[in-house]
């Protein structure tokens, strides 16, 4: 089985790297982040890795921007394209509609909730790789691609505003990675992401030192 599920690996990884158009920050390394993180949820929390893996290989064979307008619909895109690769490799039949139904539900804006373990598990596996120094890399190239500032100058951090990512960057952790710790499933997935999020805090906390310097700053030469 390890020989068959490594090969079907390689295959998955192949289509990725070949046949997928991935925008930067969902480029085959976070695909490569999100499997091993899969992997790591695995080793402690018994699921199908036949499913799970090419899943998590699998997830973003569709990738849309965050604008576009058919942007809800990608996961259940990516769907199509996977199953139908894998379909054509010989994967095994009775489990397509499991790696479809992950792939649909790993997705945050797709609001599917996962109804099988394996779904979860490539669910946690994709939203921690939004978490922690990564997760704010990646927030910032994905804004800085819509142009987005960083923040909010009258209100950086959101204190006496509703967040609203669609116009600031910062906003998206309040929107979204915030939450993320408390919507995964396994054990394991919660731990990593709750280690992840203090770095994000203590981010914030530097980020709002370096604002308040540079504003006391102005104010003191005008």
């Amino acid at each position: 089985m390890y020989e068959r599920l490594a090969n079907l690996e390689d295959r998955c990884r192949v289509f990725i790297e070949t046949g997928s158009v991935l925008d930067t920050a969902h480029y085959i390394y976070h695909v490569k982040r999100v499997v091993e993180n899969a992997k790591i949820i695995l080793s402690r929390h018994p699921a199908d890795a036949e499913i799970v893996l090419p899943s998590a290989w699998l997830h973003d064979c569709v990738v849309l921007a965050k604008d576009h307008p058919n942007r809800k619909k990608a996961s259940h895109m990516a769907a199509i394209k996977a199953t139908d690769f894998l379909r054509e490799a010989g994967y095994p039949n009775n489990k397509l509609d499991a790696v479809s139904h992950a792939i649909i539900a790993h997705s945050y804006t797709a609001d599917v909730k996962p109804q099988t373990m394996e779904a979860k598990i490539v669910q946690d596996a994709d939203r921690l790789d939004a978490l922690g120094a990564i997760g704010i890399a990646r927030c910032i190239i994905v804004s800085a691609k819509l142009n987005r500032p960083l923040y909010n100058d009258n209100d950086p951090f959101c204190t006496e505003r509703e967040p609203d990512d669609t116009k600031w960057t910062i906003d998206h952790f309040y929107t979204k990675l915030f939450k993320l710790p408390g919507l995964m499933h396994t054990d394991t997935a919660k731990e990593i992401a709750e280690k992840r999020l203090v770095y994000m805090r203590e981010y914030l906390d530097i980020l709002k030192e370096e604002i308040t310097i540079h504003s006391e700053i102005e104010s003191d030469i005008f």
